[in-house]
């Protein structure tokens, strides 16, 4: 977690003392999330949202550097014993950090890590973040188009690669096979 903290904050250094070829923006749009994996059945898919702001840092030509700061309002809806559904919602503080390519001018994809921070976690309106990891790891794969110079719009799925709970997670096999966040966002940004 500290190589990827320093990691992130070593390319917004590295983006302010190259100003001139770093644009800082705002975004923000919808999540359409749900929880993978392990034992978990009977899930449908949580409507939320994430704002916040990022850096396009240029590299080269047509290869840029991402840096993100997002909180985002995740989860996922169960099927209750009775017919009924109940929400399990996980906030998170996000911060990914994305390597961005433009194929044409106007259109980019990207890909990157995404290191996660629990900010709340409630199951029915009652709080569980004593069960849930105060962590997430996750990866990005997304894809944007520029409609101008400043607004775009971006379509970007984020699969966990870390549980969301501790447990019954006693060996390898049980790390790999647990419940996961995955999240497809939809969002709109403006560069300055």
């Amino acid at each position: 977690m500290k190589k990827i903290i320093l990691s992130a904050i070593a390319v917004m250094a590295f983006g302010f003392t190259n100003a001139q070829s770093t644009r800082f923006g705002v975004k923000g749009g919808l999540n359409l999330s749900t929880v993978v994996g392990g034992d978990v059945e009977d899930t449908k898919s949580l409507v939320g949202f994430h704002v916040g702001g990022f850096a396009e840092i240029k590299v080269f030509e047509k290869f840029f550097i991402q840096p993100e700061l997002l909180y985002s309002a995740q989860g996922t809806k169960f099927d209750g014993p009775f017919g009924e559904d109940f929400d399990t919602k996980l906030n998170y503080l996000n911060i990914p950090v994305l390597a961005k390519y433009y194929i044409v001018e106007k259109f980019s994809v990207e890909a990157g890590p995404q290191l996660g921070i629990l900010l709340s976690a409630k199951a029915d309106g009652e709080d569980i973040k004593d069960y849930t990891r105060s962590v997430d790891f996750g990866f990005n794969i997304g894809a944007g188009y520029n409609f101008t110079d400043n607004l775009s719009i971006g379509l970007r799925y984020t699969i966990g690669l870390s549980p969301i709970s501790d447990k019954d997670i006693d060996n390898e096999d049980d790390y790999y096979d647990s419940a996961k966040n995955s999240n497809l966002a939809l969002s709109l940004a403006y560069k300055f």
